[in-house]
């Protein structure tokens, strides 16, 4: 019969229905073929076969975002002649997404490498490479700036006070204030925490000077323009940056000085950044949602499993299943 193909005990309607309801309503394979009364592995297989030309070829899109995600634990393994361990598994993955429209995550790619990336851009097709106009893989520019300020205050405290940071030290006390943004504290402790830091004499003054240069950073970085708002002026983009470096020149601060010429080689990537607007905000997010399918799932064993079912937890709906759920919505 059409409805019971040959050599099997299951209908189509049975498979297409626990295919659906594996990859919309359970947390897990095994859960679906709990409901249903199947085996694993034909309640997976019902899954794949749901998803697979859903996902099978990647819609168009102009601007792509990259970022990498773990998906499990480093492995090591110890050298029987030598006794040292060694890395035998760093297990990473990179997602490429929709970064200027609807289209979700578009592939997960393993590894972590611009090999890995480009080899996935050289299997698609020409006419869709040929649509992508940017690539959006800003650098953690605020994050490193924060790290540089932390780890000039643990240096300048190790060497100028010869032990560990105290709850009496001003540096210490006012650590998350100089790890927050200038414009978000309020009047009174901006003044505590910069008053307190200049009476700490040379460690304070070394800590105060390396946050301003991370407050310069932030002050170019804020240029990057809003959906819909203009493009900032080539100059005042210029001027931000020369004060920036004009900062961190006017000091001998080793940990400042790695981070002005980080700057400086990804000089290009930032400027298009602030010129296009284009940010991997997108990317992290879709980075939470794929963790939160992989604890949904209670783990997976297996790299391709993973990449599917991350893939169709973060697929945007078709047209026909928007129309479905509008047409069902009451109103």
């Amino acid at each position: 019969m059409p409805a019971i193909p040959t050599r099997t005990r299951l209908t189509r309607r049975l498979r297409s229905a626990c295919g659906e309801g594996v990859a919309d309503d359970f947390r897990c394979v095994q859960a679906g073929g709990d409901f249903f009364g199947v085996s694993w592995p034909i309640a997976h297989a019902a899954f794949v076969a749901h998803v697979e030309e859903s996902l099978a070829a990647p819609p168009p899109v102009s601007v792509l975002g990259i970022d990498e995600i773990c998906r499990g634990k480093r492995r090591w393994a110890q050298e029987a002649a030598t006794g040292r361990w060694v890395l035998v598994a760093d297990r990473w993955l990179t997602g490429i997404v929709d970064a200027a429209g609807t289209a979700g995550l578009l592939a997960h790619v393993e590894g972590r490498t611009a090999a890995s990336v480009a080899a996935w851009l050289t299997e698609q097709p020409q006419g869709w490479r040929e649509q992508v106009t940017h690539v959006a893989d800003r650098f953690h520019l605020v994050r490193l700036a924060n790290d540089m300020l932390t780890q000039v205050r643990q240096r300048a405290t190790r060497q100028l006070r010869g032990r560990r940071g105290r709850a009496r030290d001003p540096e210490w006390a006012n650590r998350r204030r100089l790890l927050t943004g200038h414009e978000r504290l309020r009047p009174e402790a901006f003044a505590r925490m910069w008053n307190g830091l200049l009476d700490a004499d040379e460690v304070g003054v070394e800590i105060l000077h390396a946050y301003t240069v991370k407050e310069r950073l932030r002050h170019l970085l804020d240029l990057a323009p809003a959906p819909g708002t203009s493009v900032p002026d080539r100059a005042v983009i210029s001027h931000r940056l020369w004060r920036f470096f004009d900062q961190a020149a006017s000091c001998d601060i080793p940990e400042v000085h790695r981070l002005a010429e980080t700057v400086e080689t990804w000089w290009p990537a930032i400027e298009a950044g602030l010129i296009t607007g284009y940010s991997n905000a997108r990317s992290e997010g879709y980075n939470r949602l794929g963790k939160h399918e992989g604890r949904n799932a209670f783990g997976f064993r297996n790299t391709r499993n993973q990449q599917r079912r991350i893939r169709w937890g973060l697929h945007p709906p078709t047209p026909a299943e928007t129309a479905i759920i509008c047409h069902e919505m009451p109103g």
